[in-house]
């Protein structure tokens, strides 16, 4: 059987201290500090609320584009049909001013097509006891007036919505020209 050498106690108590540092050494080497672990943690959060701020800054941008590119559409339908009421007219295209507003009638066929700008919003009425009905809401500037060229008198209609964004870099403004049947022209 082997014996242990004795040790003196000078040498117990440097050997016993030497044991103790490299233990706590060995267990800072093998886990993650509560600090690191806290650090850690709080970047996460940053690195989160970054993704989040860009989401949601985002979807922002998205419905932005999505109701511009509706007012675009609806301004584009309206147009359409304003120059099919042109482009079918019956007889002599009139502009009545007053009031602050100007109203176009067009005579047709089975009666007369007017429209007119009131509370921002366009609107078309089709007939004499027809409703007026809203064309183009959000309107901030309407003008149609006749362009009277050599041999033909067409009808320019230029128009500007109103803007959603306050810091937007287009305005949305749109032109629309159309030519009514002119038969005294071969």
């Amino acid at each position: 059987m082997k014996t242990r050498p004795t040790l003196t106690p000078r040498q117990a108590s440097r050997r016993g201290a030497a044991g103790v540092a490299a233990a706590c050494g060995r267990r800072l080497e093998r886990g993650i500090m509560l600090i690191e672990c806290l650090v850690y943690i709080s970047l996460l959060f940053v690195v989160l609320g970054f993704g989040y701020m860009a989401f949601y800054r985002s979807q922002d941008f998205a419905i932005g584009l999505r109701r511009n590119a509706d007012d675009i559409v609806r301004a584009l339908d309206a147009g359409e049909r304003w120059r099919q009421d042109i482009r079918s007219a019956r007889g002599p295209i009139r502009i009545e001013a007053g009031g602050g507003e100007e109203v176009l009638h067009i005579p047709q066929a089975r009666g007369e097509v007017a429209y007119r700008l009131a509370g921002g919003e366009l609107r078309r009425c089709a007939g004499e006891r027809a409703p007026w009905l809203v064309v183009l809401p959000q309107v901030k500037s309407s003008h149609m007036q006749a362009d009277v060229r050599t041999r033909i008198t067409s009808w320019r209609w230029e128009i500007e919505l109103s803007q959603t964004r306050k810091h937007a870099r287009v305005r949305p403004r749109f032109t629309f020209e159309a030519v009514p049947p002119n038969p005294a022209v071969p």
